[in-house]
């Protein structure tokens, strides 16, 4: 083997072996955390029992809520950690927008415990042996949970597209048209958020879940193209890389 080859191959190996970029790593982080806010949508199968008039006074066990609000606690957690992780990025861009971003997230999450609270209360009464006494009350907390679930798990993706979205789209981090999709998400979502408000459909209605679907191809793109991908170069990139030489 001569010289030139030996070199090569060493230089082949320690192109292997080179540490992961904070930029890559904090492109898997958050594309990994995007990807796990999507363990919620079991829920719509899992609730589908405490939302039955007489689900409080039913016979059968309570996993499948219990559970669905674990996956719920997962999803906050996750969509907390997706804006914490982009932040120190983000706000190279603005960063009062991107303040903005991790305080919606925040509050999103607080509207999720919020409403997991609400549906475990309502499991507890039926544990207790409540019966038809505390009917009302489980409907009502079940209501609850409809409404907070409105405010905070469809809303707020709608401030946190157009937060993240703007972000993103100025920085050119990952390619436009994903930003594009959120931005389109978003006013759809919103048009049914006002329209559930005013009556006009069912919050559990097909056409609610579609209006749902391209805020949800949004984020779902997002966390496969940063979990695969990585960010684009781009100036912000290369600010950051200049910041980690210095």
């Amino acid at each position: 083997m001569n010289a030139n080859s030996h070199t090569a191959i060493v230089s082949d190996l320690s192109t292997e072996r080179a540490p992961m970029s904070s930029l890559r790593k904090t492109s898997l982080v958050a594309g990994l955390l995007y990807l796990l806010t999507f363990v919620s949508i079991p829920t719509l199968a899992l609730y589908g029992s405490i939302h039955q008039p007489n689900y409080i006074v039913s016979p059968g066990p309570d996993t499948a809520a219990i559970f669905g609000g674990i996956l719920e606690i997962i999803v906050a957690l996750a969509g907390i950690g997706t804006a914490v992780t982009l932040y120190p990025l983000l706000r190279k861009q603005h960063e009062g927008v991107a303040l903005g971003f991790v305080a919606s997230r925040v509050l999103e999450a607080s509207t999720i415990f919020t409403g997991v609270a609400f549906l475990l209360s309502v499991v507890t009464l039926r544990q207790s042996g409540a019966g038809t006494d505390a009917l009302i009350t489980s409907h009502a907390l079940v209501a609850l949970y409809d409404r907070i679930f409105l405010l905070g798990q469809s809303f707020m993706p709608v401030v946190n597209a157009l937060l993240l979205g703007s972000l993103l789209y100025q920085s050119r981090l990952v390619p436009r048209v994903l930003p594009l999709i959120g931005f389109v998400g978003a006013a759809l979502l919103v048009a049914g958020d006002i329209a559930i408000m005013f009556g006009l459909i069912g919050q559990h209605a097909p056409s609610t879940a579609l209006a749902a679907i391209p805020i949800a191809l949004w984020e779902f793109s997002l966390g496969i193209y940063l979990t695969i991908k990585g960010f684009k170069p781009s100036p912000l990139t290369a600010r950051q890389h200049v910041g980690m030489h210095i």
